[in-house]
């Protein structure tokens, strides 16, 4: 698929020269700082240098008193109380950490996730039914409840009061709760809008932790559960949440949990056995990326294929052999929903090429009664990759077609839906994953309206991916210490994506190659420098880029867009270009 690059506009010249001089650093390295927002000394070292003082005071948030005064008075009533989520990675991660800290002074606790199939998204009238036979006063729901203005007036005559925990938009009328913790509320202060739906709970927490004057380490022992839900959730990396992931990670690579543990040796990561004091626990450092690839897709297929529950368990164990039996299980579910997902995704593109009309419009929507509804959303995912459109899968269940979205960059799938709400039973989300659910006689006409507001809201230029460059680079600009550097902008993800650089006027010296396993050697490795051969040259490596090996190989120049990386091979560590795309020259 063609792509277009955008290279970003550099930053101002005086800041770059200032970084540069106060940091010791090269000065393409306090470009890629100015870009994001650095632009002093200060800023730049809690950049580096993520503090946990430098989290906003969870009393900032809206409601947030209330939210606290009303579990102290269930702690000092003695009361049951539900810890209620959602069934993906953010709402299992957001209960397990609720459920874990609580657990620390309150023992009349229990959790519910909402089964996919059978109750949906959020909060359910079965769900506050089980609370209710359970004698308990108190529900609080994480990650979802910001629309279920119903449910909580259900709540409310049942005698159950509701603390929500969420961080979706939320809709005209807010659901009457005891209290509605919610960033993204219009009348909410709180100086950062993007937490996760677990990173709301820990807000929660850690009030409480304030108020019950309890060691902050507490509280703080839970931030592996929110770094694992920012990176599955893919929220900005960025202000509170990089602070969060940074620790969260680090929790992860000293010292991880019984059941996170589990998941990542299920996964294929090994124990480091030669560990010294402060290396890392897995034999090498776990990254957002393992997070978002290998835990998070684990996490979820309890709940995609059988029951979320299993997740919650899993991520709560004190038990090793509980834990290593359950992460196993879940481990087979996860190959499981791998080949639904491959078999689905299979039937849908056979849906889209043999629809001409489908091809030609600038949304995908595919249905079918028979798909697995636990998956739709991966489907949707790899659909839009494919074809690059904003892309709805749907699916039958009780009656309704249910499904979710993806969208392309800079297209609000969550506002195309709100202009389709009078066609839709309900939908919720953000700008660019959301989840829906309408009548099947209104299927036609939402796809035409969804089309029709995507024909107004999304150019052609749009819909051919962007690859956003932050900086030219020369090839002797990258050196071990400028990689060093370039290490420490880590936790990666939105808002601090991991630099791509772009480099011109390169050849390749003559080892170009492909590679590949199992026969499938469609990987292209060579070696680039400069046409003027100043510099050294450097090893360079493009996944499934095997049709530019004839020109490469004949001498072509090249531009080439790239990370940096290690490259480990034979107990031998160099930097190498991960290539992303190749420009021949003409």
């Amino acid at each position: 698929m063609k792509k277009r690059w955008n290279i970003k506009e550099q930053a101002d010249s005086q800041t770059v020269e200032s970084l540069s001089g106060s940091l010791g650093i090269h000065p393409r390295l306090s470009n890629l700082l100015a870009q994001r927002g650095i632009s002093t000394f200060d800023e730049a070292k809690a950049f580096f240098r993520p503090s946990l003082t430098n989290l906003h005071d969870p009393f900032l948030m809206k409601d947030m008193d209330k939210a606290v005064d009303r579990i102290l008075k269930a702690v000092e009533n003695n009361e049951n109380i539900m810890v209620y989520g959602d069934y993906d990675v953010d709402g299992t991660t957001a209960v397990s950490l609720t459920y874990t800290f609580l657990k620390n002074f309150h023992k009349k606790l229990e959790f519910y996730i909402p089964d996919r199939y059978k109750e949906g998204y959020g909060v359910s009238y079965q769900g506050i039914d089980t609370a209710a036979e359970h004698d308990a006063r108190l529900i609080i729901a994480l990650d979802c409840g910001i629309k279920a203005v119903e449910k909580i007036e259900y709540a409310t005559k049942k005698g159950i009061d509701f603390i929500i925990c969420d961080h979706h938009r939320p809709g005209e009328k807010l659901p009457d709760a005891v209290a509605v913790l919610d960033p993204k509320r219009e009348d909410c202060n709180y100086p950062f809008k993007e937490l996760s739906g677990a990173g709301v709970g820990f807000k929660l927490m850690q009030a409480l932790a304030t108020k019950l004057d309890i060691d902050h380490s507490k509280v703080y022992s839970c931030l592996d559960l929110v770094a694992i839900s920012i990176a599955a959730d893919i929220v900005p990396i960025v202000d509170e949440n990089r602070i969060l992931a940074y620790y969260g990670l680090k929790s992860i690579n000293s010292k991880p949990s019984p059941g996170i543990f589990s998941i990542l040796t299920a996964a294929g990561f090994q124990k480091n056995e030669g560990r010294k004091k402060g290396g890392h626990f897995f034999n090498r450092e776990i990254t957002i990326n393992d997070l978002v690839f290998a835990v998070g897709p684990r996490i979820n297929a309890a709940g995609r294929i059988k029951e979320a529950t299993h997740s919650v368990k899993l991520l709560i164990s004190k038990n090793e052999p509980y834990a290593d039996k359950l992460g196993q299980e879940i481990n087979e579910l996860n190959t499981t929903r791998r080949d639904l997902d491959k078999q689905i995704t299979e039937e849908a593109i056979d849906i889209i090429r043999q629809n001409e009309q489908l091809q030609k419009k600038k949304t995908t929507v595919v249905y079918r009664s028979t798909w697995h509804k636990g998956v739709i959303g991966i489907v949707a995912s790899r659909l839009m990759e494919n074809y690059y459109k904003p892309t709805i899968v749907l699916t039958e269940s009780e009656g309704l077609l249910t499904g979710s979205a993806r969208s392309i960059k800079d297209f609000d799938v969550y506002d195309a839906l709100d202009s389709c709400s009078h066609l839709l039973e309900h939908f919720g989300g953000h700008m660019y994953a959301a989840g829906l659910a309408l009548k099947p006689e209104n299927l036609e006409p939402f796809m035409d309206a969804l089309e029709t507001y995507a024909q107004k809201h999304i150019t052609d230029e749009m819909l051919v991916p962007e690859i956003e460059i932050d900086e030219e680079l020369y090839l002797s600009d990258i050196s071990a210490k400028f990689y060093r550097i370039l290490k420490q902008f880590a936790p990666f993800g939105p808002g601090n994506m991991t630099p791509l650089f772009m480099s011109r006027n390169l050849i390749d010296t003559g080892f170009a190659k492909l590679v590949g396993k199992n026969g499938n050697q469609n990987h292209l490795k060579f070696e680039a420098v400069h046409q003027n051969h100043t510099g050294n040259p450097l090893g360079a490596i493009g996944f499934n880029m095997g049709e530019y090996y004839d020109r490469i190989k004949a001498g072509s120049p090249f531009s080439v867009c790239y990370h940096v990386e290690e490259n480990e091979w034979q107990g031998n560590t160099s930097l190498q270009l991960r290539v992303k795309d190749i420009a021949l020259e003409v």
